[in-house]
């Protein structure tokens, strides 16, 4: 008896001893994965935390919310072979509704249900070619088994992926109108059930849009490079739908969204407090200021016109535009914005609907301003659009170049000679205003709003 009870202590201390190590191994690869977890998500410092219980239908939703993205040929290949893409778009777009893997340190893509060469796909939407084959980074789409081992998967996620290109920013138009508008119409529908994967990741991006990219998802940015790990969702979108110059073509996607829609969702997004004009009780003019090209040399004469005539006149450039939380409160408090040509005129997404944006056209800029920034998407976001045309005589080419010259009398063989040509001849320009023809402009901008009583006055 004495023998045996000695032995049985002396057996638990050993299973005990056996079991340290064990737990150590435990630990410190639970903790050594949180940590490769929280080092891959944006920003840097969160955590991206647990994924949200998944209802037993999911799955049959998601492919239905994937398979929506898609239209005709490309739908019923999607529905038979689980993987399509669209073409029409200017670099195109593809969608898996099956499992994939995502090596993001090398931005390949891996599926089983993948029977074609390989395909590359730079997952942002440009009509510039030359621009995204420089600056935007292809993914490889590839065949390859899915298995949920821990050597295959690092991370298994239980919603959808939608990969796409931050490559071209520092301009708010195709920030805007090629990521922001795109983004919103390849992942609303989603319900924010859905995770982004940044290529081309530019903190600088992830920070300016903060609000967009959690109120369209519920989970942290996955950033692609070195050492990011393998990951594994149920599905994915490669690359992002796209329509035109800030548009949405309410025909052409899930859930039948238009420009208004997109701006509902900004207002939702950055707690913008005016949704029409005339909730604000005063003319409130914003002013986008230039400071190097595209100039109003007599700035200061019309401010204080402006101001004459009743508006409260707000002065903004370039460097305020950066913080999106504070400037798009700026510009949801005015009913009418005027600027000249350029990527400033983009923050007319911000504009209460039923305001007025005058758009000021540099002498030769006819239909690059009718492009990007004219009458079809102004109308669209719910605005009054109104112009206000540089004659020559307004215009810095006059002394630069003279009255005879090329450039002033035949304008459209400058055009002819491509972009680099009218930017350093067109874009370059300055503006001194004439106050008189201005004035009648700003006047049928009160009369607009509705303020009769400041248009006799002034």
């Amino acid at each position: 008896m004495g023998k045996q009870s000695r032995s049985k202590p002396l057996t638990t201390i050993k299973w005990r001893l056996f079991l340290i190590p064990l737990a150590y191994v435990a630990v410190f690869t639970a903790y050594r994965t949180r940590f490769h977890q929280w080092t891959t998500r944006v920003p840097n410092h969160l955590e991206a935390g647990p994924e949200k219980h998944v209802p037993k239908n999911n799955k049959d939703s998601q492919k239905h919310l994937l398979g929506r993205l898609l239209g005709g040929d490309e739908r019923l290949k999607l529905e038979t072979t689980q993987f399509a893409c669209d073409n029409a778009t200017h670099v195109g777009f593809c969608v898996a509704n099956q499992q994939v893997r995502i090596d993001t340190a090398n931005l390949k893509v891996y599926m089983c249900s993948y029977n074609q060469p390989e395909t590359l796909v730079r997952p942002y939407p440009s009509e510039y070619i030359a621009l995204t084959n420089t600056y935007i980074t292809p993914v490889r789409i590839l065949k390859g088994n899915i298995t949920k081992t821990p050597e295959s998967c690092h991370y298994t996620h239980l919603v959808p992926v939608i990969v796409f290109s931050s490559g071209i920013i520092g301009n708010i138009f195709h920030e805007i109108s090629e990521i922001i508008i795109p983004l919103f119409l390849t992942s609303r529908h989603f319900q924010s059930s859905v995770q982004f994967i940044v290529t081309d990741y530019h903190l600088q991006f992830v920070k300016k849009y903060n609000q967009v990219l959690k109120h369209l998802s519920n989970y942290q940015v996955i950033r692609t490079g070195s050492k990011t790990g393998t990951h594994c969702f149920p599905g994915a979108v490669i690359g992002l739908k796209y329509h035109d110059h800030l548009a949405l073509d309410p025909e052409s996607n899930p859930k039948n969204y238009t420009i208004l829609h997109f701006k509902q969702f900004l207002r939702e997004s950055y707690s913008l407090k005016f949704k029409n004009a005339g909730e604000i009780k005063k003319p409130v003019l914003l002013l986008v200021s230039r400071k190097d090209s595209r100039v109003f040399v007599n700035e200061n004469e019309m401010v204080k016109m402006m101001k004459d005539m009743g508006f409260q006149v707000i002065i903004r450039d370039g460097k305020y535009m950066s913080n999106l939380d504070v400037f798009s409160k700026v510009i949801n408090s005015c009913n009418v914005m005027i600027g000249a040509h350029g990527a400033g005129l983009t923050n007319m997404v911000f504009l209460p609907e039923d305001s007025v944006y005058i758009q000021v056209i540099p002498y030769a800029l006819k239909w690059p301003a009718d492009t990007y920034y004219g009458r079809v998407p102004a109308t669209k976001m719910g605005l009054k659009y109104m112009e206000y045309n540089i004659v020559v005589e307004e215009s810095s080419l006059i002394d630069s170049y003279g009255p005879n010259h090329t450039v002033i009398t035949d304008p459209g063989s400058i055009h002819a000679k491509g972009y680099e040509a009218v930017r350093s001849v067109y874009l370059s320009q300055n503006m001194t205003i004439d106050l008189s023809e201005l004035k009648e402009t700003l006047v049928e901008a009160l009369d607009h709003l509705g303020e009769k009583d400041l248009i006799t006055v002034s």
